[in-house]
C-alpha cells in the first residue's frame, strides 16, 4: 500500500505538515510576554535547532525506523527557581488540545516525562530523539504501539489514525507547586494562570526503513 497517491499529495501534505508546525511556533511566539514580565519559554525546533527541519528528507510521513531529531527548550524568566517537567503526549487528528483560556492540559496519554530545576535566566535545551520502533496496520487505521524517545523505549496507549494521517506530539509545560506539593499544567502569576505548549504534526506510513 502506498503512503500516498501522487508526488502532488505528497508535496500539498509537507506543505500542509510545515504550515501546521510554523503556525503553532508563531501563535505561541505571538504571544510571549514583554520584556520585564515573568514568564516561560517554551519551544520545539529541528535538527538544526531551527523552526523547521522537523522531518527526515523533510517528509512528515515517519517510518518504523526513521530517526528524527529536535530540540525542547525551555527559558526561565521567572525572577524565582523552578522545579519543571516537559510531558510528551501522543495525540490525533481528533485529540483535545489544551485548553489556553480553561488552562487545561490536553487528555492525550504521557508517553514520557522530562523533569528539571532550572535557575532564573537559565535556558535547559534537551535533546528529543525518537523513532517509531512497532505498529500495527489494520483496515485502514494505523496504531503506534511502541517509541523510542532519548534510547528508551516507551508503550504507547491506545492511539489510532486513519491511514496513519495526523498523529501529532504535544508537549507541555507543568511546574511544581509547592502548595499542592504536585505537579500543576502551567505556572501561577499572581490571580492568574498561565500556560505553555507546543505541537508537531505527522504521518505514520506501513514502510518501514531498509
Amino acid at each position: 500500500m502506498r503512503a500516498i497517491s501522487s508526488s502532488k499529495r505528497r508535496e500539498f501534505v509537507i506543505l500542509f505538515i510545515i504550515f501546521l508546525v510554523i503556525s503553532e511556533t508563531t501563535v505561541y511566539m505571538s504571544i510571549t510576554p514583554l520584556p520585564g514580565e515573568q514568564f516561560l519559554e517554551l519551544y520545539v525546533l529541528g535538527v538544526n535547532r531551527s523552526v523547521g527541519g522537523y522531518y527526515p528528507h523533510e517528509d512528515p510521513n515517519i517510518r518504523i525506523g526513521d530517526s528524527v531529531h529536535w530540540y525542547i527548550k525551555l527559558k526561565n524568566s521567572m525572577n524565582t527557581v523552578q522545579l519543571v517537567a516537559i510531558r510528551v503526549k501522543l495525540g490525533n487528528q481528533s485529540t483535545l488540545s489544551p485548553d489556553i483560556l480553561q488552562a487545561t492540559s490536553s487528555p492525550a496519554p504521557t508517553v514520557v516525562e522530562f523533569k528539571q530545576c532550572i535557575t532564573n535566566n537559565e535556558t535547559w535545551e534537551l535533546p528529543f530523539n525518537w523513532q517509531i520502533t512497532n505498529a500495527t496496520f489494520t483496515e485502514g487505521s494505523t496504531r503506534i504501539l511502541e517509541v523510542k524517545i532519548n534510547n528508551q523505549t516507551y508503550p504507547v496507549p491506545s492511539i489510532s489514525a486513519i491511514k496513519g494521517y495526523n498523529f501529532r506530539l504535544i508537549f507541555e509545560l507543568w511546574t511544581w507547586n509547592i502548595e499542592s506539593n504536585t505537579f500543576e499544567y502551567g505556572w501561577s502569576l499572581q490571580t492568574e494562570r498561565r500556560t505553555a505548549w507546543l505541537q508537531v504534526w505527522f504521518n505514520m506510513t506501513m514502510t518501514t526503513i531498509s
